[in-house]
């Protein structure tokens, strides 16, 4: 299990998901990723992106000078929704 730090202080949405989200992709099962962000939007952007991956997102601390979030990455991908909110595709 080897945990990752990524620092995305003063980028911009939708940057920081984006950066996320690239990170995510090659590590393994129990892995963790720590983010790092300044951006106020990305407490929304970041958790919606784990529920998409089907990751999960274990610490969330807020101070004045940003937000960090711990990510685990889980080990099968979320199922694709299909975007009529019909179920899976």
């Amino acid at each position: 299990m080897t945990t990752i730090a990524l620092d995305l202080s003063g980028l911009k949405c939708p940057l920081p998901a984006l950066k996320t989200r690239k990170a995510l992709k090659p590590l393994r099962a129990g892995d963790r990723l720590q983010v790092h962000c300044t951006d106020p939007l990305s407490a929304i952007d970041i958790p919606n992106l784990v529920r998409e991956t089907g990751d999960r997102v274990e610490i969330v601390e807020r101070s004045e000078t940003g937000i960090v979030f711990l990510i685990e990455k889980m080990g099968l991908p979320a199922e694709p929704k299909d975007p009529a909110g019909d179920g899976p595709l």
